[in-house]
């Protein structure tokens, strides 16, 4: 069975996507920070609480205290994010399959491109393939280089294709706006293709990073 958890970030709330009671409760959390919080109000104790905590008012911070056994303080000043901490907290000590970040986009623009750039170092590279953003809007994830193929989901209209990294002989086929070996050596967005009806969309290439967004407008 595969196990995912699922990380709440600090992030605006208006970001985060609308959950069910079942997608909120069928996988295990961890919080962080202000997500802690969001999760609190909506019925949710993680398993794990981590972060500073330099963005919850003394209230808050008492409310995370009482409520989550398993409570990680990281010093304001480190060479790490929370959200790099909470993914490497979620597959090194939880041995997760599947991550699902949530609250990681919109606020600050540092920490959001931090966010989608995290995936290109080398210390996460490990899990490309298996990490996810998700937030409104959009669905992100991350792959390495190789053969893949992408099922239609109904709720997203555009896909995009971003080259996070220098990218080698990147293909796309069976889907509206094909492309063939092309490389190139700085992050670009090929944005705004779709899905063919009833076809499996699908890319390759030889090196790199890639992400891949479905996305809807509002």
């Amino acid at each position: 069975m595969i196990k995912k958890i699922r990380i709440m970030l600090g992030g605006p709330a208006a970001q985060i996507p609308p959950m069910t009671e079942k997608e909120l409760h069928e996988t295990e959390w961890i919080g962080v920070d202000h997500g802690l919080i969001w999760l609190f109000d909506h019925g949710v104790t993680p398993l794990i609480g981590l972060g500073d905590f330099d963005s919850l008012s003394p209230a808050e911070r008492l409310r995370v205290e009482q409520k989550v056994a398993d409570l990680r303080y990281a010093l304001p000043d480190k060479d790490f994010t929370d959200s790099q901490w909470a993914l490497t907290t979620a597959f090194s000590d939880l041995k997760a399959d599947q991550v699902e970040l949530f609250g990681a986009t919109g606020g600050r623009l540092d920490h959001e491109l931090v966010n989608l750039f995290m995936m290109t170092m080398p210390a996460y590279r490990q899990w490309l393939g298996r990490v996810t953003i998700q937030d409104r809007q959009n669905k992100i994830r991350f792959y390495g280089p190789g053969d893949h193929s992408l099922v239609p989901d109904l709720q997203y209209r555009y896909l995009a294709f971003v080259t996070l990294t220098a990218i080698t002989d990147l293909n796309l086929s069976q889907v509206k706006y094909p492309l063939s070996h092309y490389s190139v050596d700085f992050p670009t967005s090929w944005s705004s293709n779709e899905f063919l009806p009833g076809t499996v969309a699908k890319f390759s290439f030889r090196a790199g990073v890639v992400a891949v967004i479905l996305a809807r407008d509002e």
